[in-house]
């Protein structure tokens, strides 16, 4: 963690707990925003254009809020406009750190060992964590913006006049009812697995399993009717919201975080769902099993002896 730019204490999961024992996850810090013209974006200030090379993107794979702005890179056609560093999937005492793993690379803009050097080089009196993913900027040598949400809605619209690819990830007409979804996806599934895995009371622990697996019943329900997607055949960020949750589940969730009542293979509508997406032409290529196991079975929190399993052998 840092404190005033200085880094202070070894890396821990759980960021904060209120009275109840209930994980409470930190809040993204740069909320800048790519635009068509550099104009200030809903937060932020002005200044960063969407220009083809300007922009740089840190990524861990076994992170699922990283894992959705790579998916929204590839499905916008921007894999040639924006490049991508992927960290070790180990965490270290100090965070995210460069190298050290298979199809992890060394930084190369910055030459930095861990993540929180770039937070500092962007922000010398930085308190917080530091997260991905981070969205860098090459010209004014910063960050954009490390919150993901923010990252796959400008993805979306600020590069449309130099790539015009992909489906609109969040249309007007249903901007109201994903917003809805993804609250709900977000409270109970996408940051509902954390609550149950870093849970340090049976009470939180149960609270957040039961939200689990309510949420994955309706979402089970709402697939059974035959549709493609969440809404209908019409792909949308809730969709990528809820294949990073899908595809960790079985090999990291189910065993390691305790949310145990059932693996996602036994549930046959969202399996078939998240197969569905997974063969979206590159989205596989954002997907990196090794890296998932590697990184949640590094947490010594969870897993003090570092065994990495062996299966699950197919998700």
């Amino acid at each position: 963690m840092l404190v005033d730019g200085v880094w202070t204490e070894d890396w821990q999961p759980v960021q904060a707990k209120d009275e109840q024992g209930r994980f409470i996850r930190q809040t993204s810090s740069f909320r800048h925003w790519v635009t068509q013209d550099g104009s200030a974006g809903p937060t932020g200030d002005a200044g960063f254009k969407a220009e083809k090379g300007r922009y740089h993107l840190y990524v861990a794979y076994i992170c699922p809020w990283a894992s959705r702005t790579l998916m929204a890179r590839v499905l916008k056609g921007l894999t040639d406009f924006i490049d991508v560093t992927v960290v070790n999937p180990k965490l270290s005492a100090q965070g995210w750190q460069f190298g050290g793993f298979a199809q992890s690379a060394a930084d190369p803009l910055n030459n930095a060992e861990y993540m929180h050097q770039l937070y500092t080089k962007a922000d010398p009196h930085f308190t917080g964590r530091a997260t991905v993913p981070v969205l860098w900027d090459k010209q004014k040598q910063t960050i954009v913006s490390n919150e993901s949400a923010d990252i796959v809605r400008m993805f979306n619209t600020a590069f449309v006049d130099l790539v015009e690819q992909g489906p609109d990830l969040y249309p007007y007409d249903l901007a109201e009812d994903i917003d809805k979804l993804n609250q709900r996806m977000y409270q109970s599934l996408n940051n509902g697995v954390y609550q149950a895995g870093f849970a340090t009371t049976q009470r939180a622990y149960e609270e957040a399993y039961q939200a689990v697996f309510s949420t994955l019943d309706e979402l089970e329900a709402r697939l059974s009717d035959g549709r493609q997607y969440l809404f209908g055949d019409r792909f949308t960020e809730a969709d990528i919201r809820l294949f990073v949750t899908l595809i960790r589940f079985d090999a990291a969730y189910y065993g390691l975080f305790k949310c145990n009542r059932n693996q996602l293979r036994e549930m046959p509508h969202l399996h078939r769902y998240m197969h569905r997406v997974l063969a979206l032409e590159g989205i596989s290529s954002t997907v990196n099993l090794e890296h998932i196991k590697a990184g949640y079975y590094s947490i010594k929190a969870l897993n003090p002896n570092g065994i990495v399993p062996v299966g699950p052998q197919q998700i």
